[in-house]
């Protein structure tokens, strides 16, 4: 292109963006979002780098079949990407697609700018957002793993610019280390991390010793599943308008209508394009949801993109294996739209924030947590009282008589738990009546 050409562009460009300017935040990274896909994918991406704590200044689409193997976008349209930036005055562009080494070493390149992708912002938030220790390691192993597949495209500008997105977490020292001592870490975060995994399995036999179902809220990530998971048990979990509010696994008791017992755990919101390394470091607290006698499927009702969405949440459950357990759907915030009759099939509506629905959500819970069980008559000799508690925390007793020779309690229960009671002491009497 001419040098007239290249000026009237750049006078252009500066024109178009200055008459209508977003107000940005003091402080903010300024960003640029650039996407291949969709004007639905890049406004996902748009709350992804919001919630990362930048500020968008502008959004380009380029629709292509695939990316382009040396910029992503067409390298025309890399160029001319490159004076958007300038007159945008922008500090970081984001690619709502996964950048090899080589795309992102180009466009730092050409842009001179810091060039992140849809993952690395992903993983970025996570870094953010980690509390735990179990958290904080699994982040910081994705991380290193997804970086050191790219350390060719990490040198041009990453090595003079500190901080901002793209540099939470484990960095910038440890990604300029060699491959060797890279392994090196790696091999220490999964030593950790398998310490831990062991701890929750001890956790998880103890809960099917004593019988206590597992209930697992999952669902895209803001769907309200954390503010859901508040309303059904009275806990205080953080809640928040913004994506990935919630990245601990928590657990609380809940009672459920007819005075059984379960235990319902609230899991990491899932999102399009989850990148493969999270799931697999966070495969051991994703596991919880896979092992769940119940899987809670939280929907955002409100949500245009809720199909897709619920799309996505199956795809994931499938990858993990989560195939066997009763799915319940939960359409939440009611208190927001007129639920459509073919929105989803079977769900139930709810409200986290005004209650509407979570009694006939528990409803359901309790019937689909029966669903494995039977009816037993099982009498505990006064030898044996102390069996009593434990079935009296297992739930499911709706019948309890003393006689001269112990305790007649009837009770619905899963066999595995009425085998494991007669080996220390329960008598079962007669068979099961339902």
């Amino acid at each position: 292109m001419p040098e007239e050409a290249w000026l009237a562009r750049i006078a252009e460009v500066d024109a178009a963006y200055l008459a209508e300017e977003p107000a940005v935040t003091k402080g903010a990274e300024k960003a640029v979002l650039v996407g291949i896909e969709s004007e639905e994918s890049l406004a996902e991406l748009r709350a992804l780098a919001q919630t990362a704590g930048a500020d968008t200044v502008l959004t380009v689409l380029q629709k292509r079949a695939k990316p382009d193997t040396a910029y992503c976008v067409g390298k025309g349209k890399a160029e001319e990407l490159s004076l958007q930036c300038q007159a945008a005055q922008a500090d970081v562009v984001i690619f709502d697609e996964e950048l090899s080494g080589v795309m992102q070493k180009n466009l730092e390149e050409l842009l001179r700018l810091k060039v992140v992708d849809r993952t690395t912002l992903i993983l970025d938030i996570f870094a953010g957002r980690a509390n735990t220790r179990e958290g904080k390691l699994q982040v910081e192993m994705a991380q290193l793993k997804y970086r050191s597949q790219r350390l060719l495209g990490q040198g041009l500008v990453l090595s003079r610019l500190a901080g901002g997105i793209g540099t939470r977490g484990p960095g910038e020292s440890k990604l300029e280390v060699s491959r060797r001592r890279i392994r090196e870490r790696l091999t220490d975060l999964e030593r950790q991390l398998d310490a831990l995994d062991r701890q929750r399995s001890l956790r998880r036999q103890d809960r099917e010793k004593r019988q206590t179902p597992v209930v697992a809220l999952v669902g895209y990530t803001n769907a309200g599943k954390s503010t859901l998971f508040n309303r059904m048990t009275g806990a205080d979990v953080y809640a928040k308008d913004e994506l990935f509010a919630t990245l601990d696994s928590v657990s609380r008791p809940i009672t459920l209508p007819h005075g059984g017992a379960a235990l319902l755990v609230d899991t990491v919101g899932f999102i399009r394009k989850l990148p493969h390394e999270l799931v697999q470091a966070f495969r051991a607290t994703l596991q919880e949801a896979a092992l769940a006698n119940v899987i809670v499927i939280v929907s955002d009702g409100a949500n245009p993109e809720m199909s897709a969405q619920h799309a996505t949440v199956l795809e994931v459950l499938e990858s993990l294996g989560a195939t066997d357990a009763p799915r319940i759907d939960a359409l939440n915030k009611a208190d927001l739209f007129r639920p459509a009759p073919d929105a989803l099939p079977g769900a139930v509506t709810v409200s986290a924030a005004d209650g509407t629905g979570v009694d006939e959500l528990l409803g359901r819970i309790e019937d689909a947590l029966g669903a494995g069980t039977h009816t037993y008559r099982l009498l505990i000799p006064f030898a044996s009282y102390g069996l009593l508690d434990r079935l009296h925390r297992a739930g499911g007793i709706y019948r309890q008589e003393h006689r001269d020779d112990g305790v007649l309690v009837e009770m619905r229960a899963e066999e595995r738990f009425v085998k494991s009671v007669c080996k220390e002491g329960a008598k079962l009497l007669g068979d099961e009546q339902s």
